[in-house]
């Protein structure tokens, strides 16, 4: 029995590894749309999830006033979340910028936060055509809200702009994550932009059409608000889209541990979303006969496919080890040997692939290809112990230090 179950998890996640290869396949080439470009029309309110900040959102809020999009059309609003620092004084220190303090230790974490900010912004006499939301260390390009107000006017509802990482090079954990953000933004997203499919929200440089949040509330407080919000727009027949111009750039974790504690908290978050969408979203695309709502449902349970991947390959491992043991079959031993060697090479390449897809320049960056396999296996056990406390529902927070400016990160790029 143990055996038959190591046999069926193997080909589950033989089926969606496949499944992604052929998805990614067709984000190689960017099928671009020419673009049309409208004047400035739609006004935007600005928010900003901030929690202990201090130290890096002044950066963020000098870079969104000089956003190139006539000032009275939009409005910065900064999340002061159960701060016991001086993150309001420092927003309060700029023009024309509002800080709006929340002391709730009973609803911590960013998805209460934006949805008391939101009920907040409906009591106002000012309304707003679209919310666009970005975390308090981020940086943005200039451009950004010209583009959204484009995509509005293009009459998408639920935008997100392309993520990436503002210190790739302060450390091999870094770099990591900016090389798989470029390969999220080039072999995930963009292939499913390419196939009319829905996109993926990335926790920040978000935008959402106002009449949109009002009609479906916000309703996202998970550990994974942006995954979350997701499946409930796709649930609805709403698909997010990506705008591949318009950047934005975040902070990641310095240290390994603190790596682990983000990443343990999105897979918790995960699981959550897994169990509540995983069905509903499955039986719809049957019913339907909507793809759309079947990949979102296939991705809504990748986390499984993580935990089921470490187990059956633990397993494996583990009896290949022993001695006199060979109880348990891997399924590659009924496949021709060819398929073996194409798996690993396609393991291999397809994240360097992504980074010349994506014009990396930078030597540094492919020299981590080399400590990136550490990073990428560190999910397995990660993703266990998510499995063992899914249940947790409190917000861990990650401490942002790194001061740096729109101008340092684009003149690393260059």
């Amino acid at each position: 029995m143990v055996n038959a179950f190591l046999i069926a998890a193997q080909i589950i996640v033989a089926f969606i590894g496949v499944y992604q290869f052929v998805i990614s396949l067709f984000g190689l080439m960017k099928r671009r749309k020419p673009r049309r470009r409208h004047e400035p029309k739609h006004s935007f309110a600005v928010i900003v999830a901030a929690h202990n900040e201090e130290q890096v959102i002044g950066a963020l809020v000098e870079n969104l006033l000089k956003l190139d999009y006539p000032r009275e059309l939009y409005d910065i609003f900064v999340i002061c979340d159960n701060c016991t620092d001086g993150t309001a004084d420092v927003v309060r220190s700029y023009d024309g910028v509002h800080a709006f303090v929340r002391h709730n230790p009973q609803l911590r974490g960013k998805g209460h936060a934006i949805e008391w900010m939101l009920n907040e912004l409906w009591k106002m006499p000012r309304s707003y055509d679209a919310v666009v939301m970005f975390d308090a260390d981020n940086l943005v390009n200039p451009d950004f809200l010209r583009l959204m107000n484009d995509d509005l006017c293009e009459g998408h509802r639920v935008i997100q702009g392309y993520l990436d990482t503002k210190n790739p090079n302060d450390s091999w954990v870094t770099a990591a994550y900016g090389i798989t953000y470029w390969y999220c933004n080039r072999l995930w997203q963009q292939s499913r932009t390419n196939l009319g499919m829905a996109n993926f929200l990335g926790g920040t440089g978000m935008c959402f059409e106002t009449r949109l949040l009002k009609e479906m509330g916000w309703g996202a407080t998970s550990l994974v608000e942006d995954l979350e919000f997701t499946m409930r727009c796709i649930k609805r027949g709403i698909y997010p889209v990506l705008d591949y111009d318009a950047k934005v750039y975040d902070e990641k974790p310095l240290t390994f541990r603190a790596s682990v504690r983000q990443r343990l908290r999105w897979m918790q978050g995960h699981f959550n979303v897994a169990r509540r969408y995983f069905i509903p979203l499955l039986r719809d695309s049957i019913k339907e006969r909507n793809f759309i709502k079947f990949d979102a449902a296939i991705y809504s349970v990748t986390v499984y496919n993580v935990l089921i991947a470490f187990i059956a390959t633990a397993a494996l491992w583990i009896d290949n080890l022993l001695p006199a043991a060979n109880r348990f079959t891997s399924i590659y031993e009924a496949l021709p040997a060819w398929t073996v060697g194409m798996a690993m090479t396609i393991s291999a390449i397809q994240f360097p692939a992504a980074l010349l897809l994506e014009r990396v320049k930078e030597w540094r960056m492919y020299a981590h290809l080399l400590t990136l396999p550490l990073f990428l296996l560190s999910w397995w056990p990660i993703t266990l112990y998510a499995f063992f406390t899914q249940n947790n529902k409190q917000w861990s927070h990650t401490k942002h230090t790194r001061v740096i400016r729109l101008e340092e990160v684009q003149s690393k790029q260059v």
